[in-house]
């Protein structure tokens, strides 16, 4: 198993003729959980194969429009089509205002269930059995949130000799074992998972920062992540700039995976003036050598180290 990143939309403010603005999907076990909908995140869906009927969590990490604007055309489209499934959208303090004022204002109140969560404080917003969602604050002049997706420890790997020792079948109870469950043979005795497991695995772990400038919260956020997406709008000799709008660097960014003692930095949220990128991936390569470029339609899979 996998977990697949599709880059919707990776342009600053702006959509360029090949990028569209923020968007970031990410596909585990048949849900999607979507980080930022930019004007037209449906089309990208569309595009990029991203079916609309799974269960979905939507993430907004602030209020600008280019982060926000594709929520309207989004939920639209997933009632035209017949989604039957309640959509959760997490965000910051207004998401609820500005999704109620949208979709009453176009008088298209869709028939699924809509639940808005907003977050002011950072900490754990989403939990399952697998996975938990956390948040911490960005740094970007408005309230802005950066998330990040862990998965919890996985059972260890199953050793089907000591499963055999023990005299449990092969078939069904092999399977409740690998799961984390004991299972009862038919003398009435009991084996443990950890009697034919090894040690706990760790999960994957991506984080997405949204718009922000080096954050000290972000590095703890992003510790030992598998996956730092990171804005990445400018090359250093416009740092000024950034550090004026709220954005980072491509230097900076690779400064904050570097701390943070992440495996990879994709960086996102790229000016309309850069054509070619190259300077920005040279900076961020000088620092952090497994650095990388989004582009709209970017696929990338995690794998589990076994």
């Amino acid at each position: 198993m996998s977990l697949e990143i599709i880059f919707l939309g990776t342009s600053a403010g702006v959509p360029t003729t090949k990028r569209s603005t923020s968007s970031v999907a990410v596909l585990r076990k048949g849900e999607l959980f979507l980080f930022d909908c930019g004007e037209g995140t449906q089309r990208q869906m569309m595009f990029a194969g991203v079916g609309f009927s799974r269960e979905t969590y939507i993430f907004i990490t602030h209020l600008h429009g280019d982060h926000t604007l594709g929520l309207p055309g989004l939920i639209q489209t997933m009632d035209m089509v017949g989604r039957a499934k309640p959509l959760r959208i997490f965000g910051p303090p207004g998401i609820r205002g500005f999704i109620e004022f949208t979709v009453r204002s176009v008088g298209a109140k869709p028939s699924y269930g809509l639940q808005i969560s907003e977050t002011s404080t950072p900490g754990s917003i989403l939990e399952a059995k697998e996975y938990i969602v956390r948040t911490a604050l960005a740094e970007h002049g408005s309230f802005a949130l950066a998330y990040a997706l862990e998965e919890k420890q996985r059972p260890g790997r199953f050793y089907p000799e000591k499963a055999r020792a023990l005299g449990v079948p092969e078939g069904f109870l092999w399977g409740r074992l690998q799961r984390g469950h004991n299972v009862r043979l038919k003398d009435g005795k009991i084996v443990k998972p950890e009697e034919v497991l090894g040690p706990p695995r760790r999960g994957l772990k991506i984080v997405y920062s949204g718009d922000t400038r080096p954050s000290e919260a972000i590095i703890e956020l992003s510790k030992e992540a598998d996956l730092l997406i990171h804005d990445g709008t400018f090359e250093g000799s416009l740092s000024e700039k950034a550090r004026e709008e709220g954005h980072s660097t491509a230097l900076e960014a690779a400064e904050v995976a570097l701390k943070a003692g992440v495996k990879r930095l994709v960086l996102t949220h790229i000016s309309a003036r850069y054509e070619d990128t190259k300077p920005l991936l040279e900076e961020a390569r000088k620092i952090f050598p497994n650095s990388s470029i989004a582009e709209d339609f970017l696929r990338l899979r995690l794998k589990y180290e076994d």
